[in-house]
């Protein structure tokens, strides 16, 4: 595979973890709001936590499901029942009324370039540059996206790499750019990593 050759070549500490971990297996997610409800809802609290308060998402938008007109009617106030707080819940809203009256159009975002998905996805409340990279990588498959600012992956070039400390975004921007065109994937790599590390000492 074209990733393979690339790591083994100017990347062999990710090459190394391609044999450790297996092929790359990351599918794009299909529906693009329900991708970054969850990602908003899932930020700065466990994952149980996040997985808990989708649910009751889900309960409250009924039978259609977690989709833009169904979150859209509720007010916020109901959207606080799920457990989200006053500024998630503020977040969610916001997305949800901006897809529904087409402000963020994210049918069609597969045609637009990476920074142009996320020069319109931020101007959703609550979606920064980390979450709309995320999207690109979990809801578009993108495959050359670097997100220097997640913290897994710069623990991940730490270990790997042998940094004393926490790289710095200069330093980790240095690392990632001999993964390209391949970014997105070397990311998923150092995810998987973290996974195997925890699993290890546990």
């Amino acid at each position: 595979m074209p990733y393979r050759r690339h790591f083994r070549r100017h990347a062999p500490e990710i090459h190394a973890l391609v044999r450790r971990v297996g092929p790359f297996t990351l599918r794009p997610q299909p529906n693009r709001f329900q991708m970054l409800v969850r990602s908003i809802v899932s930020q700065q609290i466990s994952m149980g936590a996040a997985r808990t308060i989708y649910s009751r998402l889900e309960a409250l938008a009924g039978p259609p499901g977690i989709q833009p007109q169904a979150v859209a009617v509720l007010g916020l106030d109901d959207l606080r029942t799920a457990g989200l707080s006053r500024q998630k819940a503020a977040y969610i809203w916001d997305l949800a009324h901006k897809v529904a009256d087409g402000t963020v159009r994210l049918s069609h975002l597969g045609r637009l370039g990476d920074e142009r998905i996320i020069d319109e996805l931020v101007q959703v409340k609550g979606i920064g540059r980390w979450t709309a990279q995320m999207f690109l990588i979990f809801a578009l498959g993108r495959q050359d996206v670097f997100p220097v600012d997640d913290l897994g992956v710069r623990t991940a070039i730490q270990k790997l790499y042998g940094f004393r400390e926490l790289p710095s975004r200069q330093e980790c921007l240095a690392v990632g750019s001999r993964w390209s065109p391949f970014a997105s994937i070397g990311s998923w790599y150092c995810w998987q990593y973290l996974d195997l590390e925890r699993a290890k000492s546990s």
